[in-house]
Formats: structure tokens, sequence, C-alpha cells
């Protein structure tokens, strides 16, 4: 049966392929939670709306680089146990994703047109750091999530108080991310050395600067 055949590293990225060329990234009947953000009504003051926006398309940019990380991570990691977490992750963060684009669709902005550059970059990473070895692969999750959770903390501390959706969007992506990072250790992941660790905060610098504006 094909669902019970042992894919080779060439046959899941042929497959992974034919899925992002068909814009799909997850099972068609998996079902998004629903938006914290609907829990609040709108009362964004208009004069903070462009930099709501700004703020809420670096943070989509950065769940587009994290569908991508987790994707090319599970394509070559080696344990299937690994390839589940990754898939278990993606699918959440495939939430977040929706949820700020909903989020800038109603703040009358646009996703960054700079989003398929990160994700190309996002997905080599990921699929280098799946061939370094699960722990490896494990260890750059842990620290990609505490980057992303000081990232999301220093945002809350920037949104215009009125803007309750967004904030709340952002305390559930909080506490996702820490638990993804929280699982990522538990499941065996190896501390970064301290020049990856440094780069990678480069890249999420250069990602943030330029997303807010494109």
């Amino acid at each position: 049966m094909p669902g019970n055949r042992n894919f080779s590293i060439l046959d899941r990225l042929l497959i992974k392929t034919g899925k992002l060329l068909g814009g799909h990234t997850l099972p068609s009947d998996y079902i998004v939670r629903p938006s914290p953000a609907l829990q609040h009504a709108e009362r964004i003051d208009n004069s903070h709306t462009k930099h709501a926006a700004g703020l809420m398309r670096v943070n989509h940019t950065g769940e587009v680089c994290a569908q991508a990380l987790y994707r090319g991570q599970e394509l070559t990691a080696a344990q299937s146990q690994v390839r589940e977490s990754m898939q278990q992750a993606a699918k959440e963060e495939r939430d977040h994703l929706d949820w700020c684009s909903e989020r800038l669709t109603q703040l009358g902005s646009h996703t960054s047109r700079l989003n398929p550059l990160f994700y190309t970059t996002s997905f080599c990473l990921g699929a280098l750091a799946g061939l370094a070895g699960d722990k490896w692969s494990l260890g750059f999750v842990a620290e990609t999530e505490k980057q992303v959770c000081i990232h999301l903390e220093d945002h809350l501390q920037k949104l215009p108080v009125s803007d309750k959706k967004s904030r709340a969007i952002l305390e559930q992506m909080k506490i996702d991310e820490n638990k993804h990072a929280n699982t990522a250790i538990a499941s065996g992941a190896a501390t970064l050395p301290l020049p990856v660790r440094k780069a990678m905060g480069l890249m999420s610098q250069i990602m943030t600067r330029t997303t807010y504006y494109w």
C-alpha cells in the first residue's frame, strides 16, 4: 500500500515540491484553530493601524519561515518520531500563519513581498539541520523558538494598547512557540554553538527590519 511505503529523501523531496507548487502545506481535512482575535472587538485607533500592520507583517513572515523550517527538517529527519513531531509543529505554525494573514487583512494591509525569499532560505536551513542529525535538528528548533519568544515579547510591548486583537494572537503564539521549544529540548535537542546562535539572530534581525515595511 502507498501509505505504508518507506519514502526515501528523494521521494519526500519530490512530494514536498509538488505540494509547494500546488500551494498545499497541510492535509485538506486539517481544521485551523479559531483566531484568538475573535474574542475582542475592533477598537484600534486609526493612527496606530499602520504600525500594528507592520508588526503583524513581520510576525506573518516569521510564520512563513517556521513553515519552511519544519518542512525542511521533516524532509531530512532520520527518525520517524522526529518527522511526526515536525509535522505537528508545522500544523500549529500554520494556525499562526492564518491568524496573522487574517489580521493583516483586517488592518487593510498586505503580507511581505519578501516571503518567497525567506521561505526558500528557511527551507534550505531546515533541510541542512536535519541532515546534520536529529539532535542538531531539534537543537535548531529549540533555539529558533527561544528567539521567537523573545521577539514576540518585544512586539507585545510595541503593539498599540488599543489593538487587543493582535495582542491576543501574539500571546497565543508565544504559548505555542514555548511549547515547541520545550518539546524539542525534552526530545534530546543539542545546544547549538554560539556562532550559529548569533548567525540565527542576525538573520532574524534582517527579516524583522525589512518585512516591517515590505
